[in-house]
């Protein structure tokens, strides 16, 4: 058997294997499956089962909206020009039917979506007395017009068609009423049906105008197109059912049956038309279409045609008719040029045949199995024939045949490496093959999408912020440049090799997900980073935190709100510090700082551009540092005082004089040491001292505080009772309420009850060190009082912070400045 001959069988047994099909709701899954068991099926707002659905859902459904048809053993979906269009796995169905294929998604309009299940049916509807032909003859015998016997089905009636088109030199107008594509005759359950195609002048059954349903024809039947001219009456000639061993019944027969018809003068349809010509919309046709305003005209003598689609059986007719008949003129004429002429066929027949033996070889390479050498051949032939399409398309064809499958195997595993390896190769192999490089970028395409699903975990696992977003777009934006062309291509290699349709289904159903997290996810970090960005430049961070937490309640797929909760934690550290004007603790938070988000890095880089201490300042601040805490204080001080310019001089000009003070008062107490005096003075500058800081003075000080260790801890309970009255004093007053911290302005009462609630802290602050220094036991019951202080301070504070929608952010800081204490991280920071 030939490739050929093998190729046809092929196609024969798939038109005659029998399928179900079935439509599963989508969109509204309550509505049950729709079961199609004809070749033909009509999708409309008055069709069944549709027109039974409440009407909201079929709103958007027209009255002739799309059919679904089988041809060639292949299932196609076709739009009839309907308003809100059809769509397959989420593209369009525009001019021409879309095949379909087991799983596709079908869109109705944009409120109905159905998956596509394609069954081989188990057994043969039976079909006793199957119609053999049906006659259509002419009611009126006076017009001229052939009756036409339709043995093959579907017969599309139309104007362009040889069948009506003989008649337009005679009646020119009646033939215009007729429309290009008319109505079409085609068989359900053994029974003809007629339907309208949209025609300009309607067709007409039993004198009354079709509308969007397809209506059976019967014996007696009268068809009318375009008005009442081609009007005829129907006849069926059925396959006896009474005697088997009766000659089985021709078309022929039926026109002896007929004592008006006569098998020369009638029109035999023998081919049958195609459902994917009848339902292809044309919009480039020529509108010559004529409306009949008159149904009745003058018809002209008629003519016996034969229906004839094949031009060679055009060519061979008349040379037939050159050569038997005529006058010897004629003959002659036919000898001097027809037998060149078909000398002429028969050498250009011979050089297609031996032009075409590669492809036949590599057909026939591919019929047996032997991919990889129809690749090889092929590659070969298009290294010296660069455009021939025919051997393109073959070189694509057993290309994938021979490589894909294992391509699928790696992707389905998991192995992407191995996946990009047979990918490789497969380029190697179509070197010269323009469309199947194509056709590879699209497998590209989808292992770079199957692996970031599943790096993932899959495409329902969260949206990692500042790592996915752009994945997801770049893939979005290559599938989005060409949506329709890649469908094309990816229909083409699932045709191909049927084992990639699960890889291409699955492919699409996470590429919906992606396009969902897109409009969804995408666009909420989008706004969220927005709002990041403007409550950061207008000095408001605290607002951030009810931020975060509205998208984490809102988008919970939303990775990354931990992240940008722990910059914020930062942030408000760095803005403290640089708000309280100390060097000490900015550049403790500095050490510790890290952000890794992109909003808090940007805002991070502005700061550091107008804010921040420059480089240069940070590092002889820490040389400073260093050497202070070693007890080098010239080295300490040489250090400070090379920073003379910038934003932060007079903060470095101010800790050098603080410095200098804590020298001197060391040096002069050193020199007292031991005299009358002593202690009170040594308590009072131990109990200004930082731990951290100033610590190398804390040492050289801690064993004479030691020695006087009643008095220290009657200087702390000196301390702490003066706490105890500025806290008693503060709360009699009724504290700091929401009409203080909410004026414009900084009045009196606000200004006395902070500074009673600032003492009360620091003098707190400085008792509860002396008392954990000397470890002392009373050291526990003031720290209740110590954390009641504290609290209130804190509360204050973040009181004061909600208000920076209301606030002046001067007047906000001021305040906060009087209140005095310090934040979570300020009292984890050195001063």
């Amino acid at each position: 058997m030939t490739a050929d001959e093998a190729f046809s069988a092929a196609m024969q047994a798939m038109a005659e294997q029998e399928f179900d099909v079935r439509l599963k709701p989508r969109s509204h899954p309550e509505l049950g499956e729709i079961l199609i068991e004809e070749n033909l099926f009509a999708i409309g707002r008055n069709e069944s089962p549709f027109a039974s659905y409440d009407r909201e859902l079929i709103a958007e459904l027209s009255r002739r909206h799309a059919r679904i048809f089988w041809e060639g053993g292949a299932l196609y979906v076709a739009d009839l020009g309907s308003k809100n269009g059809t769509s397959v796995n989420g593209v369009a169905v525009q001019e021409k039917p879309c095949r379909l294929y087991d799983r596709d998604e079908i869109g109705l309009g944009g409120t109905l979506t159905y998956r596509v299940k394609i069954a081989p049916r188990t057994t043969k509807p039976r079909r006793a007395g199957a119609l053999l032909s049906l006659t259509l003859t002419p009611v009126r015998d006076d017009l001229g017009l052939q009756p036409i016997v339709i043995a093959r089905f579907p017969f599309l009636v139309s104007k362009a068609d040889e069948v009506f088109a003989r008649y337009k030199e005679a009646s020119p107008h009646q033939v215009n009423y007729v429309s290009r594509r008319h109505a079409h005759i085609f068989l359900k359950s053994n029974a003809p049906f007629v339907e309208d195609l949209g025609s300009t002048n309607g067709t007409f059954v039993d004198g009354k105008r079709l509308d969007e349903h397809a209506v059976e024809l019967r014996e007696g039947t009268v068809l009318g197109f375009a008005g009442s001219h081609f009007v005829y009456t129907v006849s069926l000639q059925r396959e006896p059912e009474t005697d088997p061993t009766l000659t089985t019944f021709s078309p022929v027969d039926a026109v002896a049956a007929d004592p008006h018809a006569n098998a020369d003068r009638t029109t035999f349809v023998a081919a049958a038309d195609s459902f994917l010509d009848i339902f292809c919309n044309d919009p480039g046709a020529p509108q010559d279409e004529l409306n009949n305003d008159d149904a009745r005209a003058e018809e002209a003598p008629p003519q016996v045609v034969e229906r004839e689609r094949s031009r060679a059986a055009i060519l061979v007719r008349e040379l037939g008719k050159a050569f038997a008949g005529g006058d010897r003129e004629a003959k002659q004429r036919a000898l001097r040029w027809g037998i060149p002429g078909l000398v002429l066929l028969v050498a250009i027949a011979v050089g297609v045949y031996f032009i075409g033996s590669t492809e036949r070889e590599i057909r026939d390479l591919i019929a047996d199995g032997a991919y990889a050498q129809a690749l090889a051949a092929a590659d070969e032939y298009l290294a010296r024939n660069p455009d021939d399409a025919a051997l393109e398309a073959l070189g694509t064809e057993a290309l994938l045949k021979a490589k894909l499958p294992a391509w699928i195997e790696s992707l389905q595993a998991g192995g992407f490496d191995r996946a990009t390896a047979v990918l490789a190769d497969m380029k190697t192999g179509a070197t010269h093959n323009t469309d199947a490089q194509a056709l590879l970028g699209e497998l590209e395409w989808i292992a770079a999408l199957e692996q970031f699903v599943r790096e993932r975990r899959g495409a329902d696992a969260p949206i990692r912020m500042y790592a996915d977003e752009e994945r997801i777009r770049s893939l979005l934006q290559r599938w989005n440049d060409d949506a329709k062309g890649h469908q094309r291509a990816l229909a083409l290699i699932g045709a191909h090799v049927p084992a990639f349709k699960d890889v291409y289904a699955e492919a699409l159903t996470h590429l919906r997900r992606l396009e969902s997290d897109e409009s969804v996810y995408l666009a909420a970090i989008e706004r969220l980073n927005a709002s990041i960005t403007e409550e950061l430049a207008q000095d408001r961070p605290e607002a951030l935190d009810a931020v975060l937490n509205e998208y984490a309640d809102k988008y919970p797929r939303l990775a990354g709100i931990d992240a940008l909760r722990e910059d914020l934690r930062q942030y408000v550290a760095l803005d403290g510090a640089m708000s309280a004007g100390k060097l000490g603790p900015l550049v403790a938070v500095l050490d510790k700082l890290k952000f890794a988000t992109p909003p808090f890095q940007e805002q991070f880089a502005k700061l550091g551009a107008s804010r921040l201490p420059s480089a240069d300042l940070l590092r002889h601040y820490r040389t400073a540092s260093a050497a202070w805490r070693e007890g080098k204080a010239d080295q300490a001080f040489a250090a400070l005082q090379q920073v003379s310019t910038g934003p932060w001089a007079d903060v470095v000009a101010r800790q050098l004089e603080h410095r200098k003070a804590v020298q001197q008062q060391f040096t002069e107490l050193q020199q007292v040491r031991g005299s009358k005096g002593y202690d009170e003075r040594l308590l009072a500058f131990y109990s200004s001292l930082d731990t951290d800081e100033d610590s190398w003075f804390v040492r050289a000080t801690e064993a004479d505080v030691r020695v006087y260790r009643e008095k220290a801890l009657g200087r702390a309970n000196e301390l702490l009772n003066q706490a105890q009255g500025m806290w008693r004093q503060y709360r009699s007053n009724g504290g700091i309420g929401g009409e203080h911290r909410l004026e414009s302005g900084i009045s009196g009462a606000f200004r006395s009850q902070a500074r009673l609630l600032s003492e009360a802290h620091t003098d707190m602050q400085q008792a509860m060190r002396i008392y954990q220094l000397l470890n002392a036991a009373d050291a526990a019951k003031w720290s209740a009082l110590a954390d009641e202080i504290d609290t209130e301070t804190e509360l204050q504070r973040r009181s004061l912070r909600d208000l920076h929608m209301v606030l002046e952010p001067g007047l906000l800081k001021a305040k906060l400045a009087l209140i005095g204490g310090r934040s979570d991280e300020e009292r984890k920071s050195p001063q």
